[in-house]
């Protein structure tokens, strides 16, 4: 048992081995590194030495005491069994650590999943290295189980396998917490001064109940801080149609647990993983649009919650001011509609968007990515409750894009800064990445609105898709790929490898294809020949930007980069569109630089990018996840094939008056009271 530094969280270590007919084990509880103990190491290994065993009396000296400030405790087991010439011993060592609580820079603390099982005591660590004992066999079968259909298929180049597997060491290695439950542990006292010194700070939260005649607005704020203090608020709106209720709240983590807890079957706890461990955010959405697919695929319940957890962060306003460091201004720190970059650093789900570079709030990919990957989810697993439960945030996050629509054509522009994950490349008007994700989300949120019974929104989505479609193709599509952007820099007519993420989510999801088969595979083909093929002959991935003279773009250092995980997503990309063999030769690139011999040594640890002479930039990163795409795009699962199809051209006849994503019908009203994880918060707010 260890006490840690800074009133930090305890750990408790345990060490075992089994005994059987033929291996006898002993045990050492306690010794130290240093004099000063009653066993020292030298005591320890003289004992080895001299008997190959401890003394069996240790078994009864009882639990060992916590070490002191700044000590080392040690402690030893020892196996021995007698092995005949040529013959075979298995001996089975466990080693188990529990420390029951996390706790968080800004003082909330959480107890781990596992504590739902093992409980919080010290003796949770013994239990856990009891049970690996145990159970190892079992776990071992089960992993062979798993692997074995993917191991066996013999079209699956080997290098493709040994890479699908080992990208997983993310999920534990990638800063991985993973919480029992919404609520803190304790009211933890913050490291920087009193609860009383904490700094409390103004959280507003906005409820909204509309109907086709008139919106009800609610508008309360939250003093949070560690302290858990109250308060309440009530923002002044002139606005004649709206009414205002006044109402108290908790803090925000109050706001934000569950209203009605899942049951056992569904509650799988809350999780975080790192973008990466040099980029130090949880959750990092645009990022997880690329990785959420190993989670989908693996531990779908989970990637369900987290889908959850960002539903409920659209629906909230934080007003703290920021100031954003590459342009210098001031924000506030979460708007309401927007969908966060992150769930946060140093308070996850309470303080958001850690990242401050841009205001996230105005880029133009993350509101797209949560439809896209709230509907695939949604359509994977079936689960018409969470789509019910996350209904109101999708339309939501629809409705907050029409502002970045600036010529009513139904396609949102980019605002020339780097609005979007590649957040150094600057884009300016229509882009192929963004619009190419929005027309995607158009119909994603079609299709959902279809299933979940909100017609209207459908239909609504619908007209906006044609229209929209229309004007991108005509304003990039340039008879072979479609163009970087709409501007009229240098890169605007650039090869973007990552082009058509829309279309890998849209296949990926059993929708129908954005754009006729042609323009698909040429633009895929195109990015083949020439951000593939044309660096270091395809064994490198698959650059971000190229000109069509050959040459790297070298607006930014982002262009010039080659990143791995969105190499893995073009690769399934590729595969969805029947481009198989260019497909595997794509994603080889990034394991002959990464995991073979002859690449940079960067096996479990796979960086963010690597430029064409090997350095790197962020090792340990979130994306390259994005392997568990080309996995999906093999195997569709069935309940994706078997979806409900949309039919986008199947539209009624929608007046200019009526065409805004945000006009209503009262059936909506309805769907939102059914939401099971917002309460009364989540009705839709109109414009």
């Amino acid at each position: 048992f260890l006490r840690t530094a800074k009133g930090n969280p305890p750990v408790t270590f345990a060490i075992a081995a089994c005994e059987t007919q033929n291996v006898n084990v002993t045990v050492l509880p306690c010794f130290g590194l240093t004099e000063g103990r009653s066993v020292t190491a030298r005591q320890m290994w003289d004992k080895m030495m001299q008997d190959g065993q401890f003394d069996r009396q240790n078994f009864n000296s009882g639990p060992s005491m916590p070490s002191s400030p700044g000590e080392t405790l040690c402690a030893a087991v020892s196996a021995s069994a007698w092995v005949e010439p040529h013959g075979k011993c298995t001996i089975a060592f466990s080693l188990a650590w529990s420390s029951p609580k996390i706790k968080f820079l800004k003082g909330s603390s959480y107890h781990r999943r596992y504590t739902k099982f093992y409980g919080t005591s010290e003796r949770a660590a013994l239990n856990l290295a009891h049970d690996a004992l145990t159970n190892y066999k079992r776990w071992e079968e089960e992993i062979e189980k798993w692997q074995s259909p993917i191991l066996n298929d013999q079209r699956l180049p080997e290098w493709y396998k040994f890479t699908l597997f080992n990208e997983l060491y993310f999920l534990v290695a990638g800063g991985t917490v993973w919480i029992d439950s919404s609520l803190p542990s304790t009211n933890v006292k913050n490291d920087q001064g009193s609860p009383e010194d904490a700094q409390r700070v103004d959280v507003k939260v906005t409820e909204a109940e509309v109907n086709r005649r008139h919106t009800t607005i609610s508008e309360y704020s939250t003093t949070s801080g560690c302290n858990g203090s109250t308060g309440d608020g009530l923002k002044n709106n002139s606005d004649p149609a709206v009414t205002q209720n006044k109402r108290n709240s908790n803090n925000l983590s109050e706001h934000f647990k569950w209203q009605d807890q899942l049951d056992d079957y569904d509650d799988v706890g809350r999780f975080l993983y790192l973008e990466g461990v040099e980029y130090i955010m949880w959750n990092t959405y645009d990022v997880h649009f690329y990785a959420s697919f190993a989670l989908l695929d693996l531990f779908p319940k989970i990637e369900l919650n987290i889908q959850r957890d960002f539903a409920k962060a659209v629906l909230s306003e934080d007003g703290r001011r920021v100031k954003f460091l590459a342009e210098g201004n001031y924000g506030i720190r979460k708007v309401r509609g927007a969908v966060p970059h992150d769930l946060g650093t140093h308070d996850p789900w309470n303080e958001m968007n850690a990242y401050n570079i841009h205001d996230t709030s105005k880029w133009k990919d993350l509101n797209p990515k949560f439809v896209l990957q709230v509907y695939r989810d949604f359509a994977a697993t079936g689960d018409m409750q969470f789509g019910v439960d996350v209904w109101p945030a999708v339309r939501t996050a629809m409705e907050y894009m029409e502002q970045f629509d600036r010529d009513d054509d139904g396609l949102i522009e980019n605002d020339g800064f780097p609005d979007q994950t590649y957040d150094a490349w600057t884009v300016h008007g229509v882009s192929a990445y963004c619009g190419c994700l929005w027309l995607a989300a158009l119909q994603a949120a079609a299709a959902m609105a279809e299933q979940i019974g909100d017609r209207f929104f459908a239909e609504t989505c619908k007209t906006k898709f044609c229209t929209a479609k229309s004007a991108f193709e005509k304003k990039l599509w340039n008879g072979s790929y479609f163009k970087y952007d709409s501007g009229s820099s240098s890169n605007s007519k650039s090869i973007q490898a990552d082009q058509l993420a829309g279309q890998w989510y849209t296949a990926s999801s059993g929708l129908a294809p954005l754009f006729d088969e042609f323009k698909i595979r040429s633009a895929l083909q195109k990015i083949y020949d020439f951000n593939v093929m044309k660096v270091k002959g395809g064994r490198m991935g698959a650059v971000n930007g190229m000109h069509l003279n050959g040459k790297v773009d070298e607006t930014c250092m982002q262009s010039r980069e080659i990143w791995t995980g969105v190499t893995y997503a073009v690769a399934a990309n590729m595969i969805l569109a029947g481009m198989e063999k260019e497909a595997f030769a794509t994603a080889e690139g990034i394991f002959i630089a990464g995991w073979s011999e002859e690449g940079f040594g960067y096996w479990f640890q796979t960086p963010e990018a690597w430029t064409m002479d090997g350095h790197f930039r962020s090792l340990i990163y979130m994306r390259p996840l994005a392997i568990w795409g080309m996995q999906w795009a093999l195997s569709i699962p069935k309940a994706i094939l078997d979806a409900p199809k949309v039919n986008m051209m199947d539209k009624i006849l929608i007046s200019p008056a009526t065409f805004s994503l945000s006009l209503t019908e009262t059936g909506v009203r309805k769907i939102a009271n059914k939401a099971k994880c917002f309460g009364n918060s989540v009705l839709h707010c109109a414009c």
